[in-house]
């Protein structure tokens, strides 16, 4: 299970101004902000389409352009999420501090491919969770905290604020669109619907 929340995307005026520095084509920069959102002009796309085509190295205009975006997953995704910590930022709920806050339920892990007997144990776990939060919670013994930490499945959801570049999220797309998670398709699906991903990126 994945939820990809509350997106905005920026900067694209000012990444598509220094893109056009190295030849001082300012003159040529056709693009506007219709209601708030930003619309490449057909002179602008044509030169972003060009340099995203020719690579990396001409394309760094891309670096520029940022996405912010509430990602709530599984704690095994997040794991393989955090190898692209390059450029990226993420402020996340905090398992250490606030675990015991709140009862765990079934709604808390990601548990759509578990199959009923796996679900099963599943509900057992949760419940034998909750009972040593309950327990923290009256007496404080940090054995118990720990156990719970120690315990806690890798399915448990958590939710980070994550803020990365187009470049990051073109390495995540062609890294990880064929990836055995289906958590990756789903983040691979979002990543093509944000503003001009696929004209840009995704080319015959």
């Amino acid at each position: 299970m994945i939820k990809l929340e509350r997106c905005n995307v920026m900067n694209f005026e000012n990444a598509i101004r220094g893109a056009r520095n190295p030849l001082n084509s300012w003159g040529r920069m056709d693009s506007s902000i219709v209601d708030g959102k930003f619309v490449f002009g057909p002179n602008d796309l044509d030169l972003a389409k060009r340099l995203c085509k020719a690579g990396s190295d001409h394309r760094k205009f891309i670096r520029q352009i940022f996405i912010t975006v509430d990602i709530t997953a599984p704690l095994y995704w997040w794991k393989e999420y955090d190898t692209y910590k390059v450029g990226t930022v993420a402020n996340s709920t905090s398992t250490m501090h606030k675990i015991h806050s709140k009862p765990f339920e079934m709604s808390d892990f990601s548990t759509d491919h578990m199959n009923e007997e796996t679900i099963e144990f599943m509900e057992k776990n949760i419940e034998f969770l909750e009972n040593l939060r309950v327990k923290y919670n009256d007496t404080k013994d940090k054995t118990l905290w720990y156990s719970i930490i120690q315990l806690l499945p890798e399915s448990y959801n958590q939710m980070r604020t994550c803020t990365f570049s187009y470049e990051n999220a073109v390495a995540m797309y062609y890294s990880r669109k064929n990836h055995k998670l289906d958590e990756w398709h789903t983040f691979c699906d979002w990543v093509t619907e944000l503003p001009y991903f696929k004209e840009l990126f995704i080319q015959e």
